[in-house]
């Protein structure tokens, strides 16, 4: 017991989660139940139903550019290879994803760099189970008119067998009852906070106002602060270095930290603590580890960071009918989905009436290998049909009621692929190092996707559409950028080991997208937390662990032998 009490007063906490998304949440709740101090480092800010904006014209309280003010909880990045829709606040992408959970396909874990290492296919059930007993899972029930649409696409395009509703994290009122009702804690036995049943307005991904949405700051982060985590909002992790000269980290780490949403008055703080998890996005945890890796507090970090990164092979189209008689926002925000081949699925996606913004990004569907071709395609289709409707094509093409009228039809894919980001000085801004792309680019034209996309803009008399990066720069969007420090065998393949242990190092874990060693083909969030729950499950309990925990690298072992 002195000892303990000791080790207690020599670190300010025992852990430090960088990051409260899916896998910092997941890591923040189990290591307090196993009886860790914890903190939870969060750049975002934390939101409620009282200052989530009521739509995306709302810009400073939507998106995420601190450094233009910007406060919001949504960020886009822009690569040559993709762009990448992310979240950024406290209970991270939960806040403005659409909410959908879907289980990967069993053939991912034969794929990539994790193939062999566990057996994933006989343990991630009980983690799937699991992660979805926490995150509420239950089938869409709210089909709104975009989803009645989709059927009959699907149907008409002889896939209608395939219709599936999304399975989702939100408390759905009971058959035939009403929305908006608000009940004591339905998930976690009286341990969580009361909740009020969806209305289907469509607004998850505006973040959901009326507590029906099953968020993290809702579970599982929710559940960690109740029994004694301490989550710092607005602090932005500048520094991770082990203490006492032990290189390895055995002795344990500071963590340095700035207030993310400041300007002036900064206010660096330092922590001490025995343990480290990186759960900061895939993109988030590569930027901080390069950056770590290249100042010297980390310099053991495996090279292969920023390698088999994975964007889910996705298109975005859709199709906006002015004038519909229905309001096609109406629902979950990703309520069914459909598979038009055995590699490719469309799910229907919508943001709540009123939030027009997304509209700027879309324009007349057109087909074509990217280039110049496609580009003078394009413009010719904008021609015929302005020539044709011109009342229509000007209506389509500016952004006020898009939501009302659009449905994006997001098509993911399961087809093999990656790109690399590279920590480098862009030509256009030499005066510092940001994550770059290379690599082969993501296909942007998906042919079967653009007729399923006309076949469902003919039923309503509508227009098909492609997004405007798509079609000018050969850039697809994607909201689910996954790997760069992905699960291997050693060093040489990747960044950490099959239980989330980083090479080189003690005590310090990676659980977030980054770690996923393969195109899942489905939206990630699920498999991420149920990966995280898998890599919890093997951390000791406080009063057991000797904080001695590290990756055998089988790369030095190679290299011994």
């Amino acid at each position: 017991m002195d000892s303990m009490a000791q080790h207690h007063q020599q670190f300010d906490f025992d852990f430090i989660v960088i990051g409260s998304g899916f896998g910092g949440s997941v890591s923040a709740h189990r290591l307090v139940e196993k009886g860790y101090r914890v903190a939870v480092m969060e750049m975002g800010r934390r939101w409620t139903g009282a200052n989530l904006p009521h739509t995306s014209w709302s810009i400073r309280r939507w998106f995420w550019r601190p450094s233009l003010g910007l406060h919001g909880f949504f960020s886009m990045r822009f690569f040559r290879h993709a762009t990448i829709f992310h979240g950024c606040a406290v209970g991270g992408g939960s806040i403005t994803y659409g909410s959908t959970l879907l289980a990967a396909p069993d053939k991912v874990w034969g794929a990539g760099s994790w193939t062999g290492l566990a057996n994933w296919r006989g343990e991630m059930p009980q983690f799937y189970a699991t992660a979805s007993r926490m995150l509420g899972v239950t089938e869409n029930r709210i089909l709104g008119p975009a989803d009645l649409l989709l059927k009959r696409a699907a149907e008409g395009a002889g896939s209608g067998g395939t219709f599936y509703c999304t399975k989702v994290g939100i408390f759905e009122p009971a058959e035939g009852a009403p929305g908006n009702q608000t009940f004591a804690d339905p998930f976690f036995g009286g341990e969580g906070p009361a909740r009020t049943t969806c209305i289907g307005c469509g607004g998850c991904m505006m973040g959901c106002r009326h507590g029906a949405k099953n968020t993290l700051d809702l579970g599982y982060l929710y559940l960690a602060e109740k029994h004694g985590a301490r989550v710092f909002p607005e602090t932005r992790v500048m520094d991770v270095k082990p203490l006492g000269g032990v290189a390895d980290g055995g002795g344990g780490y500071e963590v340095s930290t700035i207030q993310s949403t400041a300007f002036v008055g900064r206010e660096p703080r330092r922590f001490t603590c025995r343990g480290v998890v990186f759960s900061a996005s895939s993109l988030g945890t590569m930027e901080l580890l390069f950056r770590l890796k290249e100042k010297g507090s980390l310099p053991e970090i495996s090279n292969e960071v920023g390698k088999h990164v994975r964007t889910n092979s996705e298109s975005l189209i859709g199709a906006r009918t002015p004038g519909y008689s229905e309001d096609t926002s109406q629902g979950i925000a990703i309520g069914s989905g459909v598979y038009i081949d055995e590699h490719t699925h469309i799910e229907a996606v919508r943001y709540p009436s009123g939030s027009d913004t997304m509209g700027f990004l879309t324009t007349i569907l057109t087909d074509g290998r990217p280039g110049p071709r496609r580009i003078a395609l394009w413009l010719k289709n904008v021609i015929v049909s302005m020539l044709r409707h011109p009342l229509k094509t000007l209506r389509v093409l500016q952004p006020v009621g898009w939501a009302r009228e659009f449905v994006i039809l997001l098509c993911m894919q399961t087809l093999e692929g990656e790109i690399e980001m590279r920590w480098q000085r862009p030509w256009f801004w030499p005066f510092r190092k940001f994550l770059v792309s290379r690599g082969d680019k993501v296909p942007t034209y998906i042919p079967k996707a653009n007729e399923f996309a006309r076949k469902y803009a003919q039923l309503t008399g509508g227009f098909p559409m492609s997004m405007i990066p798509e079609i000018l720069f050969d850039v697809p969007g994607t909201a689910h950028c996954i790997g760069g420090c992905v699960i291997a065998d050693s060093s040489t393949h990747g960044v950490v080991d099959s239980r989330h242990r980083v090479f080189h190092y003690k005590n310090m874990y990676i659980c977030d997208g980054s770690v996923v060693a393969a195109n899942l083909g489905v939206n990630p969030s699920l498999t991420i937390t149920a990966l995280a729950e898998r890599a919890m499950s093997y951390i000791p309990a406080a009063a057991k662990t000797d904080w001695n925990d590290a990756a055998s690298d089988g790369s030095l072992q190679h290299d011994q032998t």
